[in-house]
């Protein structure tokens, strides 16, 4: 059985137990769990899993190549007797007392670890929130197991046992346990380790043995007179899993391209959390953390948005199930692929719980996601529904956001309708591009759609506000143009495809003129979106009618929904800021009136 195996055997355990302590909770009134904290957690957890098919090279990997190589004793059927197998665990336990914390000392291990930490709840939950990036640096510190020869095997095993000792500890429903304190993390010994409070700070860094915090002086009692406050200090305040994992190396790499001497530069990295050069500080403040200050991070949800969450979780906790249970037997590409999916996916519930992103918005970011996934796999029939669903729920999407305005004075029918036509011609379009024979439908049915773009991008503005973006997206297209030419362009599609290679230059010329005149966010989201456009477009023609491309199908689909995404996304975020605008104005002209 593989290690990914094993984690899908020990999934229902994990719930059950997580089960029992939200149970435990309502009965005593202490219930520790919030539902968009908790799915974070778990989904984090899901990351860290699945990011470590690709991972898992480095880290057993490098352990059996030292294993192999430069073991200093080789005595198999010692570690593999019951002693050999009791010191395994403890050396084991040793050493990741020192990556634990190191994991605090040093800013490059902190970035990893913070992920552990960011739950401001303490529960089970929080147990499985676990880093992606922790492999990358994290196996040095088990160099000594593989010097002293310990098998493979063995370091595997043993390292399972001290990964899952750990689940346990974390929750508040146990209290003190005597005795097993002094010697074992427990949960009295845990909280105070994930606790931000300066009595607590940085202590009791055991796995499964708390003597070795004992030993080296970073051992703290759990002090009744003083509840652990949880968190990090510096706040996550985000359900996104990507910027999870990104946050803190997010700030380092900041810190270290703006310090101006090159020893900071690399001592940002190495010096402790929070460390960092005085001309970065100087110009780059921050505030000092304070307790007091400290705010939980909950943004409304309303139960609709919890069912929804409720649904997707249970979907995706499937999904990378039969991910994991294939993973360690499938080739990378596919593992790869699969991977992105689940990502999407994952990104997509964060931002809903969030409030960034509505439901439909990503329910159409997954059916793309599976659209491109399917295509690329050769799963047909599924590629025949996940393609036009996809654009289907971005007519949806449009249709749910008019709804609520179309009884405002000022509303628009026009711009709806033109973006509702663009979508209809793009699913016109995907439907002929999937049937062989119909590529010239196809390809109609795009320009007509680009050219509803072109109209819609046009509304209040003039045509091409902005000269450069109109000659550079032309000089692109002809650049493209010519090299499709001299590639082999069949002689009958020169006059189609210039055609549609105007109206995308086109197309793109106006969505930059129009963010260039805007100068905000949802006309720049947009204007990227055009720009997708174009890439996918381009790509699809070199594949087309030049040369094929490696895993052509994952290239271009996933350029070409990031490019409707990104249109849709943006003008419906324009849409509803002007609404918003509007409804101040109204608001603000009675009182005017009244004054005068």
């Amino acid at each position: 059985m593989s290690p990914s195996q094993i984690i899908v055997f020990a999934t229902p355990v994990f719930f059950l137990l997580i089960a029992i302590e939200l149970a435990v909770g309502y009965k005593r009134q202490r219930n520790t769990y919030r539902l968009a904290d908790a799915v974070s957690s778990i989904s984090l957890g899901m990351l860290s899993q699945t990011s470590a098919v690709f991972t898992r090279l480095l880290r057993i990997g490098i352990y059996m190549a030292l294993f192999e190589h430069v073991a200093l004793w080789r005595n198999d059927a010692f570690w593999t007797s019951l002693p050999g197998w009791l010191l395994a665990l403890v050396f084991y336990d040793f050493c990741y007392y020192w990556l634990h914390r190191m994991g605090h000392e040093s800013a490059v291990l902190w970035a990893a670890h913070a992920v552990h930490h960011q739950s401001q709840d303490y529960n089970l939950s929080t147990a499985l929130r676990q880093t992606s990036s922790g492999a990358l640096l994290g196996w040095i510190f088990y160099v000594p197991m593989a010097l002293a020869g310990v098998p493979p095997l063995v370091f595997a095993i043993v390292a399972l046992i001290d990964l899952l000792y750990q689940f346990w500890v974390h929750t508040e429903q146990v209290g003190r346990l005597g005795w097993f304190d002094r010697w074992f993390c427990s949960p009295s010994n845990h909280r105070v380790h994930h606790a931000v409070n300066d009595a607590y700070l940085d202590k009791n860094y055991g796995g499964v043995l708390i003597v070795w915090d004992r030993m080296f002086g970073t051992f703290k009692d759990e002090d009744d007179q003083e509840r652990c406050v949880y968190g990090t200090r510096g706040l996550l305040n985000s359900w996104d899993p990507l910027w999870a994992n990104a946050q803190v190396y997010a700030g380092l790499a900041h810190d270290s391209w703006h310090a101006r001497s090159w020893l900071d530069k690399l001592k940002v990295w190495i010096k402790p959390p929070g460390w960092r050069p005085a001309d970065v500080a100087e110009r780059f403040p921050k505030p000092a953390f304070s307790m007091a200050q400290m705010q939980l991070y909950h943004p409304p949800m309303s139960r609709t948005v919890q069912g929804f969450a409720l649904v997707q979780f249970g979907i995706l906790l499937a999904g990378v199930a039969a991910f994991l249970w294939q993973a360690d037997a499938a080739p990378l590409t596919h593992n790869a692929i699969w991977f992105s999916v689940l990502l999407v996916s994952q990104w997509a519930l964060g931002a809903v719980m969030q409030g960034r992103i509505g439901m439909w918005m990503a329910l159409m970011l997954q059916s793309a996601a599976l659209a491109t996934a399917t295509s690329a796999l050769g799963l047909t029939e599924w590629h025949w529904i996940f393609k036009p669903l996809t654009m289907v729920i971005a007519i949806v999407l449009i249709a749910f956001s008019a709804y609520p305005l179309r009884g405002e004075g000022r509303f628009d029918h026009k711009n709806w309708w033109l973006m509702a036509a663009a979508l209809a011609g793009s699913l016109a379009g995907d439907v002929f591009l999937m049937v062989p024979g119909f590529f010239i439908p196809g390809l109609v049915s795009f320009l007509v759609a680009h050219l509803f773009y072109v109209a819609l991008f046009k509304r209040g503005q003039c045509w091409f506000p902005h000269r450069g973006a109109l000659v550079a997206t032309l000089g692109i297209g002809v650049a493209m143009y010519a090299f499709l030419w001299t590639g082999g362009l069949p002689p009958a599609l020169r006059a189609p495809v210039a055609a549609y290679v105007l109206v995308i230059a086109l197309m793109a010329a106006q969505a930059i003129g129009r963010a260039t005149v805007l100068r905000d966010g949802p006309a720049l989201l947009v204007a990227l979106g055009a720009g997708f456009f174009m890439l996918s477009d381009s790509l699809l023609a070199t594949n087309r009618f030049v040369q094929p491309l490696p895993l052509s199908q994952v290239w271009v689909l996933s350029t070409y929904y990031a490019a409707q995404a990104l249109i849709v996304g943006g003008w419906l975020l324009g849409q509803k800021a002007g609404s918003s605008a509007r409804g101040r104005s109204h608001q603000a002209t009675p009182s005017a009136a009244a004054t005068a």
